[in-house]
């Protein structure tokens, strides 16, 4: 009896383990550059005396969704879409690399290209700083211009190129902060083939359809483990009242 108890508690507690998970993608369904996250579930045997036949359920998250997501106009010229494959280089407050799709940029007081949470955007040489009175274009293989506000604009300074990547998925993680990093903790290399739309923004890539019959599905897997738990407890009690009538 124990063992369906183990199988169908577990399998209860993960079931909301998931359902949290699609309501994180839902909730994120209009963020710029998110990947919906993706989990599913495990059979864990459990070791110890005289329990080699009981085995829990767990949920673990497989990784996220690399479908890029669809390309929006917005005519701001510090936005950025990567087309198709690819990441855009950042480094985070304690000196990590990481990668993001969110290319909703903007210019810190200091005068340096950051993303809209603050993540200095990587350059060839490091950070990106602006000058300052100057109008910023992005071209598609990442070099960032800078073009003096005047009546008759006659120079255009180079000011570097966003480092864009393009490792394997495979060797990608996700964050609890919503950046992606290397599993082995190194730097991807700078890939040319990577190509970014100036002037745009990518949507986030949840399914909207997808995610709420999930949930659906989830709530009725739930009440299925619950009403396993009930036939457990029936069945227990039937078998004591037998025991005790034999008796």
């Amino acid at each position: 009896m124990d063992r369906l108890i183990y199988t169908s508690l577990s399998g209860a507690k993960h079931t909301l383990n998931q359902q949290a998970t699609v309501s994180h993608n839902l909730a994120n369904a209009a963020t710029t550059g998110y990947r919906a996250e993706t989990n599913a579930f495990r059979a864990v045997p459990v070791f110890g005396d005289g329990l080699p036949t009981r085995a829990f359920v767990v949920d673990s998250t497989t990784g996220a969704d690399f479908t890029p997501g669809p390309i929006e106009q917005t005519g701001r010229s510090l936005d950025v879409a990567i087309r198709g494959s690819g990441w855009i280089a950042v480094q985070l407050p304690n000196g990590e690399e990481a990668y993001t799709r969110h290319g909703n940029f903007q210019v810190s007081p200091n005068g340096i290209l950051q993303t809209h949470n603050g993540a200095n955007v990587l350059g060839d040489e490091g950070n990106i700083a602006l000058p300052i009175d100057n109008r910023i274009t992005i071209a598609g293989d990442g070099t960032v211009s800078a073009v003096p506000i005047t009546p008759m604009p006659n120079a255009v300074v180079i000011v570097g190129r966003i480092k864009l990547v393009d490792p394997p998925e495979e060797d990608l993680i996700k964050g609890s902060d919503g950046f992606f990093r290397l599993k082995n903790g190194g730097e991807a290399i700078v890939d040319a083939n990577v190509k970014l739309v100036d002037g745009a923004l990518e949507g986030s890539n949840v399914n909207l359809v997808h995610e709420m019959v999930s949930m659906i599905m989830l709530a009725r897997q739930f009440d299925m483990q619950m009403k396993i738990l009930e036939s457990a407890e029936q069945n227990a009690r039937q078998a004591s009242e037998i025991m005790v009538v034999r008796v």
